[in-house]
């Protein structure tokens, strides 16, 4: 697939997987949250310097996914990711996971908020962030536009 979204791969470890080689679904999430990790990074505002500062948290309050087809033990999946939408606190991503060929095998949907130091009230999101995340923004990856 030839987009400019924002990559992470992996392959399915055997620890992710069921009896029958098929990964758990929730273990879905956890490379979800790999590839947010990563792109956080790449955009320069990595998770582990705003939790080490305390200046800014980004919790995540919503999360969907869809199952298109089993991820298996041992296959590598491509993870993409782009914002789809920005607010003045809060942020969509969207994930697709495919195969090398661009095949679908789920997607998936985080909404994350913006919270100041004091830990209990959404704050508006850092101009460089919304920058960063806006100049990445897309409608979605393939899917039916969303609200």
């Amino acid at each position: 697939m030839s987009d400019d979204a924002f990559e992470h791969i992996f392959s399915v470890p055997l620890h992710d997987t069921d009896a029958a080689g098929i990964m758990f679904f929730a273990h879905l999430f956890r490379h979800a949250h790999d590839a947010y990790e990563d792109f956080m990074r790449a955009i320069n505002f990595p998770l582990d310097r705003m939790i080490r500062e305390g200046t800014q948290h980004l919790p995540l309050v919503h999360a969907e996914a869809d199952y298109h087809r089993p991820l298996r033990h041992g296959e590598t999946v491509w993870v993409r990711l782009r914002p789809a939408k920005v607010g003045h606190s809060s942020f969509v991503l969207e994930y697709r996971f495919t195969d090398d060929c661009g095949e679908p095998y789920a997607s998936a949907r985080t909404i994350h908020v913006s919270i100041g130091p004091s830990g209990s009230d959404a704050a508006p999101l850092p101009e460089g962030m919304r920058s960063a995340l806006t100049a990445r923004l897309t409608d979605c990856l393939g899917a039916e536009p969303r609200p």
